[in-house]
């Protein structure tokens, strides 16, 4: 994990909440073959979602940003640029 997960998705020893999901047959005959327990493995798929929509959608609200600093870097170069050693 990294300084940019939420918190709330760092405890693994949170509460849980029973819920009903459909799976496909010859996934779950898989899962009980290996086994992979099932609701942690959901468990896993849903937070690495939640990362991954959390992290498209803060790069959708800062792109203009994230495009003005680009553009200023290309104008103006690296702020403190004679100062790097490489």
């Amino acid at each position: 994990m990294n300084s940019h997960t939420p918190s709330r998705l760092k405890t693994p020893a949170a509460p849980r909440k029973r819920t009903t999901m459909t799976i496909r047959p010859d996934y779950l005959a898989a899962a009980k073959r290996l086994g992979i327990t099932v609701s942690e493995a959901a468990e896993r798929g849903l937070r690495d979602a939640i990362r991954e929509a959390e992290a498209a959608q803060w790069l959708a609200e800062n792109q203009t940003a994230l495009e003005a600093s680009n553009d200023w870097v290309e104008a103006h170069g690296l702020p403190l640029a004679e100062h790097r050693l490489f």
